[in-house]
C-alpha cells in the first residue's frame, strides 16, 4: 500500500484528548490544576486556568454533576468558566470541592 492509499484517522481534539487523560488518570486533575494556577500571572494565564478547570469538571462528571455538587445552577458555572468568566474565590472554592479537587495543594508534586 503506498502512501497516498494508506488511511489515516482524523486529528484528535486537543481539548477531548485532556479530558480523556484526566479521566483516565483521575490523580492528574491535582497536578494539571496546579500548573495552570502556577501560570496564571502569564498572558492569558486566567482564561487558561479556567479552561483547565473546565477540563477538570467535564472528566469528573460534567457541568451538571459537578453545579448540582457545588450548589450553583448549570448556567451560573457556565458563565463562571466562559471565556469572559471572573469568578468569586467562594464560586472557584465551591467548584473545585465539587470537583474533588483543591485550588492549590503543594503536597502534589
Amino acid at each position: 500500500m503506498n502512501m497516498l492509499e494508506r488511511k489515516f484517522s482524523s486529528s484528535v481534539n486537543h481539548n477531548e484528548a485532556v479530558v480523556k487523560m484526566l479521566r483516565e488518570d483521575p490523580s492528574s486533575a491535582q497536578i494539571y490544576l496546579n500548573v495552570a494556577l502556577d501560570e496564571i500571572y502569564e498572558d492569558q494565564g486566567i482564561p487558561a486556568y479556567l479552561i483547565a478547570l473546565r477540563q477538570v469538571i467535564e472528566a469528573r462528571g460534567g457541568i451538571g454533576e459537578i453545579s448540582a455538587k457545588a450548589g450553583l445552577s448549570r448556567q451560573q458555572l457556565y458563565r463562571t468558566l466562559s471565556d469572559n468568566g471572573n469568578p468569586t474565590l467562594t464560586t472557584l472554592m465551591k467548584v473545585t470541592r465539587a470537583a474533588g479537587v483543591k485550588l492549590f495543594d503543594s503536597t502534589v508534586r
